[in-house]
């Protein structure tokens, strides 16, 4: 695990951002106009394999911005907005850091892109497979459209520290850009309260993906790196100033816990 001795800076009036940020969702990928002028909405096969919808709001790629390092932690592959009071963790898949979950208070997001074709976008067809997967397992799925597009509403089946069974509520966010798509999973009291996911939101909307030019096939993930002055902490030793947290000393299930990046300010 690993704690920042210095904290980067955040990014400027995010919280402010994500109060005024439009909550009305593009209409374009979710319905078409027909011959009377009216609104028809799409049917979900008929969303897959579309090209990226436009991101007037982010979130970005490293190309589109002018100073795309400032106030954001630099994860090599992704630059993570830098928000006071966060702990941001690193997610391994053997010797590789393959995502980062931010977590502010009782809601966290788990941040992961992967390489996309470059004319087709592929949120739609992830969301499938998605919610196949959650209902297989006894889970239950409802797709909706908000600020961040269409996103699906979870409830995952995880098992309690008693060993019951119980369901966890999360929300999955998704995004295609070019030749990347970036997946967000919004957890805790963000996911039950969606008038408490605002500041969240904006960080998934100011985060930047640095997908390089490598040749990459589709869906492989864009390794991620650690900050140069992160330091080694011992395992569980960087916990959330909140003690009610749920993440405090805990998994955020169904997402292990990785090592730990804890930004001080």
């Amino acid at each position: 695990m690993f704690r920042r001795r210095k904290s980067e800076d955040a990014v400027e009036q995010l919280a402010e951002d994500a109060i005024s940020a439009d909550e009305t969702a593009d209409d374009v990928e979710g319905s078409v106009e027909n011959e009377d002028g009216n609104d028809t909405e799409l049917d979900p096969a008929d969303r897959v394999g579309l090209p990226p919808a436009p991101r007037p709001d982010g979130p970005w790629d490293i190309s589109e911005l002018e100073t795309p390092g400032e106030g954001r932690v630099d994860l090599g592959g992704l630059l993570v907005p830098g928000v006071e009071g966060m702990e941001l963790r690193v997610e391994v898949a053997g010797d590789a850091i393959v995502a980062a979950t931010l977590v502010l208070g009782n809601s966290a997001i788990q941040l992961q892109a992967f390489a996309a074709p470059k004319s087709e976008g592929i949120w739609g067809e992830v969301r499938e497979e998605i919610a196949s997967g959650i209902t297989s397992q006894g889970g239950a799925i409802e797709e909706e459209e908000g600020s961040l597009g269409w996103h699906l509403r979870a409830q995952v089946p995880v098992q309690l520290p008693d060993g019951t069974q119980g369901v966890q509520l999360v929300r999955f966010v998704g995004c295609d850009g070019p030749r990347w798509f970036l997946r967000g999973v919004i957890s805790g009291q963000a996911a039950v309260q969606p008038e408490m996911a605002g500041l969240l939101e904006e960080v998934f909307r100011q985060t930047v993906v640095v997908r390089g030019e490598a040749p990459m096939a589709p869906r492989d993930p864009i390794v991620l790196k650690l900050p140069e002055d992160a330091q080694m902490v011992a395992d569980g030793a960087a916990a959330p100033a909140d003690p009610e947290s749920p993440y405090a000393g805990g998994n955020i299930d169904p997402f292990s816990r990785g090592p730990e990046i804890t930004e001080v300010r």
